[in-house]
């Protein structure tokens, strides 16, 4: 493509992604690359780490997979699972002459990816970067992994200017620097416009709890604290629904079917579509979570966060007192819970009315600024 004489070059990327987390948040970020096929050559490479929660999200947001990696295994160790993506990240970016890799977030797909595209001189572009607790070893291997990539990329996505200042801090150069917003709120805009209101998601008359635990450090006693105060919450009133989507992981399945199977007013769900999830979003009163995505996407839809851990990589929606750190202390839990169900101004005052992670146009900026850096060859 040429303007007034000067011929554009067409860049090769590669779009990494292997959880369900991630192919939300790099969906939109695929979308607005595939968008510019004047400008991008797009592959999408989907490594597998949650395999069966992967082909609905592919499948809502009509993403175009390239590449499939055989990598999973059942029980397998993360050092395994590590060696297998290096391995086969290896093979490909070796074989490929790719301009960039992208990759979003904390998996231990994107920390394989980015040492893989390092080894490999491939620039590595990071959605979602600069994050950080300051514990790491929580959340595990979150936050090690996040840190690394940091060190690997050359190209740093930050959701917010709390996060660009960590970057900074561990002295990240401002010209590779470029704060976006996080592109979660790019996919719940996606989804919220094509939705249509469902009834089956809500329970009329009641007011509903949604829960989500699936982290590694709520597993075994923490997790049996959450479940505890799960049930005594519904215990509570007929008025009250608790709906708690289920992770596959053994170890949080187990537990989970064990304590609250067969509870009244507790609905344990299969892990759900996307775009059901975010009707349950819509549709609950609070939201009980360790996962970060719903951190940023609950605000959006106005809904109050208690927070399933002690520290969170994403202030922001505290300091606005839109979440709580409630960890798995039983007491806690219970508490902030029946507050919000029962005390209208309590609950008036999380609801901030925004997500502050983003607008919806992370992605549009990302792309602009990764054609920017790519054409002056920093």
């Amino acid at each position: 493509m040429a303007i007034l004489g000067y011929e554009m070059r067409r860049f090769k990327v590669a779009c990494v992604f292997g959880t369900r987390p991630e192919a939300i948040k790099m969906a939109p970020v695929i979308l607005a690359l595939q968008g510019m096929p004047e400008r991008f050559e797009v592959e999408t490479i989907c490594t597998g780490q949650h395999r069966e929660l992967l082909i609905p999200l592919i499948e809502w947001f009509g993403l175009n997979v390239t590449r499939n990696m055989d990598v999973m295994r059942p029980n397998q160790d993360l050092s395994v699972l590590c060696g297998r993506l290096l391995t086969e990240f290896w093979k490909l970016f070796n074989a490929e002459k790719y301009d960039c890799i992208i990759g979003q977030g904390d998996t231990t797909t994107v920390f394989a990816s980015a040492l893989a595209a390092f080894h490999e001189k491939i620039p590595f572009a990071h959605v979602e970067a600069g994050l950080r607790t300051f514990n790491r070893n929580s959340p595990f291997p979150e936050e090690m992994n996040r840190v690394l990539v940091g060190r690997l990329a050359t190209m740093h996505f930050p959701p917010t200017e709390a996060s660009a200042q960590n970057l900074r801090n561990e002295g990240i150069s401002e010209k590779f620097i470029f704060m976006i917003g996080n592109t979660a709120i790019d996919a719940l805009q996606i989804t919220v416009n094509r939705l249509i209101a469902d009834s089956a998601t809500s329970v009329q008359g009641k007011k509903t709890v949604f829960v989500t635990a699936h982290r590694r450090e709520n597993f075994g006693d923490p997790l049996m604290r959450i479940c505890n105060a799960v049930r005594r919450i519904a215990s509570q009133s007929n008025d009250i629904s608790v709906i708690f989507a289920v992770h596959p992981n053994p170890n949080v399945r187990g537990v989970v079917y064990k304590s609250l199977g067969g509870v009244a007013n507790v609905k344990l769900v299969d892990p759900m579509p996307y775009q059901e999830l975010m009707q349950y979003l819509r549709a609950c009163h609070v939201v009980l979570t360790d996962s970060g995505g719903l951190q940023e996407e609950a605000p959006a839809l106005n809904k109050p966060v208690l927070v399933l851990r002690d520290e969170t990589e994403r202030p922001e929606l505290v300091e606005l007192g839109g979440s709580i750190l409630v960890g798995s202390n039983e007491e806690l839990i219970y508490d902030w819970v029946m507050k919000l169900l029962n005390d209208d101004e309590v609950y008036r005052k999380m609801v901030i009315g925004y997500s502050p992670y983003g607008d919806g146009k992370a992605s549009q900026r990302l792309v602009k600024h990764l054609s920017d850096v790519l054409e002056n060859k920093l």
